[in-house]
């Protein structure tokens, strides 16, 4: 039988447990690695995959959000929106208001700061995604969303 190409970049001299098992692997090791060039862009820019992302919910959503709502439409799950919110806000990228109608509600729009700082990275992501998937044939990319899609449905 044939090493795969994961194995043996794991020195795994057994074969894996089960075909989920090395999916899984798959998975986490190929997310590793493009999430590793995003960190490197992000923090040159003073920002984090969170916080970048955060701005673009806010970006996407033109008007203020109840900042509860963020959390639930993040990429990756984050403990504690607050604590990004905090720092956003100190960096002058996003304000919090109260609700007028419900005290309780936190309302979080993007400054004009933060949409600048969004417009510098445009191009520079955008770059990154073409090296890092730019190989693969749109139908390849179709796919492959598509896979990871109906790994999420369970």
């Amino acid at each position: 039988m044939r090493e795969r190409s994961l194995q043996r970049d794991l020195g795994k001299s057994a074969p894996f447990d089960s075909p989920e098992q090395e999916a899984f692997l798959n998975l986490i090791r190929t997310a590793s690695m493009l999430a590793g060039e995003f960190d490197a862009l992000f923090k040159a820019h003073g920002l984090s995959q969170p916080k970048y992302n955060v701005l673009r919910i806010l970006r996407g959503h033109g008007g203020p959000i109840p900042s509860l709502s963020i959390a639930g439409e993040m990429v990756t799950r984050v403990p504690d929106v607050t604590r990004i919110l905090d720092r956003l806000e100190a960096s002058g990228y996003v304000e919090r208001q109260r609700s007028d109608t419900d005290r309780r509600v936190v309302l979080v729009s993007i400054t004009q700061q933060g949409l600048e700082k969004l417009d510098t990275l445009e191009e520079p992501v955008r770059d990154l995604h073409k090296k890092q998937l730019g190989h693969m044939p749109a139908s390849d990319l179709g796919l492959l969303s598509e896979l990871h899609e109906r790994v999420r449905q369970k």
